[in-house]
């Protein structure tokens, strides 16, 4: 009788045993869904803010200064027509060049940034006269804007400088902030220190482009081989 009971205790205590590992198991299938999950959210949040970072040349997220955003509408509150920014962050200078009459367009390469930039928008009731667009600049051609505002970084400042004297129509008017251009000479400035804005007419750099363009190269000065290809 004594043998049986013991069997029996033996018998649950196995059951109780099982039970528990099994309690076990499944509590660390869902300890390591919720950290697989959770690692996933926070991927998805901060990727599309480090990729950029990871790019050769790229547009840090910067918020423009108040002061930054009150210049560059001080250069160009002679102006109308349509105007894009390069690297439009959350869309402050796409808005309030918007509310300035402005058709006003934003190229950022951050999905989260352009759909908050939207938003913004719609709040501050703009979302007619503006579009935000996820996109390199390197793939946009920006022939068909009158005004574009630029937050650089100085690595490519110098290729920009290529890209919008081939693109870019007579008539139109550039805003650098931050960082100038390295060899166009600006039409005039505003602000001071970090909130400096330059201002540069693009009859001035494309009359300069087509001038050393136009260099005739005489027989004393030999052609190199200066064949170079830059990747981004």
């Amino acid at each position: 009788m004594a043998e049986h009971r013991l069997l029996e205790t033996e018998a649950i205590q196995c059951n109780v045993n099982a039970k528990d590992s099994g309690f076990k198991k499944r509590l660390g299938l869902i300890a390591t869904g919720i950290v697989g999950g959770s690692l996933v959210a926070l991927y998805a949040v901060a990727g599309p803010f480090v990729a950029p970072a990871l790019r050769k040349v790229c547009l840090p997220y910067v918020p423009a200064t108040t002061a930054q955003v009150e210049n560059v509408l001080k250069v160009l509150q002679a102006r109308s027509g349509s105007l894009v920014d390069i690297g439009s962050g959350d869309g402050r200078i796409v808005i309030a060049a918007a509310k300035k009459g402005f058709r006003a367009v934003g190229f950022e390469l951050n999905p989260w940034l352009v759909w908050y930039s939207r938003y913004r928008a719609w709040r501050a009731g703009v979302h007619h006269s503006t579009s935000f667009h996820i996109s390199d600049l390197w793939k946009v051609s920006f022939n068909q804007y009158s005004n574009v505002v630029i937050f650089g970084v100085p690595q490519m400042m110098d290729q920009l400088e290529g890209k919008l004297q081939t693109e870019l129509q007579s008539t139109a008017k550039v805003v650098a902030c931050r960082f100038p251009f390295p060899t166009w000479a600006p039409d005039g400035t505003a602000g001071e220190g970090i909130d400096t804005v330059w201002v540069y007419d693009a009859e001035s750099f494309k009359t300069e482009r087509g001038t050393h363009q136009g260099h005739i190269v005489t027989p004393q000065q030999p052609l190199g081989n200066d064949d170079t290809t830059t990747s981004y």
